[in-house]
């Protein structure tokens, strides 16, 4: 018994660092989004304000094949389908990031931290002894033969940044209520 409680104990540690880990990694990566944005974008009406998306902006979003934020499901016991979707969403912004920072300089910080962040992620699908499944794979990525010029690019940028930057609060949420969780669980032993 005392085996069981020990190894449960240091595997909700393992999880619980971790998961404080990429939490560090998403507020980084939300501190340094408007700056990597200001750094990017030189397309008057492209800002990182929500209220001034357009119909518009959609349609390209839409003509050039950027995907939807990933939704992050609430959560299971173990919180398995978050921390799936956790990783398929950095995944989809690491390729996103690495078609567009061919085209433009300025993302090479917030590449490295989103590839930072997987790793986080990854350690933590590991703590808690969650394997890939075939939801754990993402879609490969057309983007590169859709940007034809300098305003595709700018508005696959600003989309990208948009989204991440949403993608991030999610995970954030998502932390928290694993966080509750596991203080609930803990609670119960």
């Amino acid at each position: 018994m005392k085996t069981l409680i020990l190894v449960d104990f240091s595997s909700r540690f393992l999880v619980q660092s971790a998961a404080e880990r990429v939490k560090m990694l998403v507020e980084k990566i939300l501190r340094d989004l408007p700056a990597a944005h200001a750094t990017v974008i030189n397309t008057e009406g492209l800002t990182l304000d929500p209220s001034t998306q357009t119909t518009n902006l959609q349609m390209m979003v839409t003509s050039l094949g950027i995907p939807n934020i990933p939704v992050l499901k609430p959560l299971s016991e173990r919180f398995t389908l978050v921390s799936l979707r956790m990783s398929a969403g950095g995944r989809l912004y690491q390729g996103l990031l690495e078609v567009l920072s061919e085209r433009l300089s300025g993302l090479t910080d917030l590449q490295a931290d989103v590839r930072d962040l997987l790793t986080h992620i990854r350690k933590m699908k590991e703590a808690t002894q969650i394997g890939a499944d075939s939801s754990d794979e993402i879609q490969s990525l057309d983007l590169a033969s859709r940007l034809h010029g300098n305003y595709e690019v700018q508005v696959a940028v600003h989309v990208t940044l948009t989204q991440l930057r949403s993608f991030c609060h999610d995970l954030i949420r998502s932390l928290r209520a694993v966080a509750a969780y596991r203080l609930r669980a803990a609670g119960t032993l």
